[in-house]
């Protein structure tokens, strides 16, 4: 069901902005495509959640904007907007456009300095989108992504922007995800693959260690997290199927994360169908799009593992001994 290659299935972009500390990436559709989202974990910072949902009236999404920053990241959103807008993409009402921006954000000030995605940065991901080739690891919402931090950034993992695509029945799958957990990376043996280390570099079991009630000992600086990832896929999906495409989705995050969706996390995921292919079955895409956002977990912290960790927050914490 994995290729070897990300597909973007046509009629939409992928395009990242980022500087040495936070960046943003952008999924837009211009003509608009079927959106559905599922936000766990108890720290989330979104924008546009609501109208995805079956019961409201809006019936399509222009973009996605996965964001570092935290909540003031949320601003690069604005840009994407403005930018959509200049072109004439989006709802068209009243004789004016407006284009419907979804977008959710992580926590990656690790800085003493405030650096975080604004309007400019959001503006410089859509030109991207529209004249690069989409790039992943260190780059967009995963410039600034650190996985396993029950002990803080000092003892934890780079991480950064990761992709796959899965094909199956003629339908084209692929995940992009932000990796920024509190918890630890693991591979489908269980086996933690990146996270929390020790003082000689070791991983110890972010798990397993709040399991054996070493929580209280080792938490420091537990609030800087969030995994956030968009779903793409030429499915016929409507808005209900979109948003049980997200939820199910949220499997991969408990298969690969561990712990995942607490209250450090504001885990969400995002859909994007463009309608392009009828699937001969919801369940095929469900399972498909769980394989690939599996494996784009895997490669974005793969794809970062020689990457340090940039910010001087790290300098100031406590080394706890262990």
């Amino acid at each position: 069901m994995l290729i070897n290659k990300i597909i973007i299935p046509k009629g939409v972009k992928v395009g990242n902005a980022h500087d040495e500390y936070t960046g943003v990436t952008v999924i837009k559709c211009d003509r608009g495509c079927t959106g559905g989202a599922d936000i766990r974990g108890g720290a989330p910072g979104t924008r546009e959640t609501d109208l995805l949902r079956p019961d409201k009236a809006m019936q399509k999404i222009n973009a996605v904007v996965l964001s570092g920053g935290s909540a003031y990241g949320l601003a690069a959103s604005c840009g994407v907007m403005e930018y959509m807008r200049s072109r004439g993409n989006g709802y068209k009402i009243g004789g004016k456009v407006v284009p419907i921006v979804c977008g959710a954000v992580l926590y990656d000030l690790n800085d003493s300095q405030y650096h975080y995605p604004d309007a400019d940065m959001g503006v410089k991901a859509c030109v991207c989108a529209d004249t690069e080739s989409p790039a992943f690891g260190n780059v967009g919402a995963g410039r600034g992504a650190t996985v396993g931090k029950i002990r803080g950034i000092k003892h934890a993992c780079k991480s950064g922007l990761g992709a796959a695509t899965a094909k199956v029945c003629g339908i084209t799958v692929t995940a992009i995800v932000a990796v920024n957990a509190f918890g630890d990376v693991i591979d489908s043996d269980g086996n933690v693959i990146a996270g929390a280390k020790n003082k000689v570099g070791g991983f110890i079991g972010t798990s397993a260690c709040i399991k054996e009630g070493k929580i209280l000992k080792l938490l420091t600086g537990a609030g800087g997290n969030t995994t956030i990832g968009c779903v793409i896929t030429d499915a016929t999906l409507d808005k209900a199927q979109a948003n049980k495409l997200a939820s199910f989705t949220h499997n991969a995050y408990a298969k690969r994360i561990s712990p995942v969706h607490t209250d450090y996390d504001g885990d969400s995921i995002f859909v994007m169908a463009t309608g392009k292919k009828k699937a001969l079955d919801f369940v095929t895409v469900q399972l498909a799009a769980e394989e690939a956002m599996c494996q784009a977990i895997i490669n974005a912290v793969d794809s970062c593992a020689r990457y340090e960790i940039v910010g001087d927050a790290a300098d100031e914490e406590e080394d706890i001994d262990i």
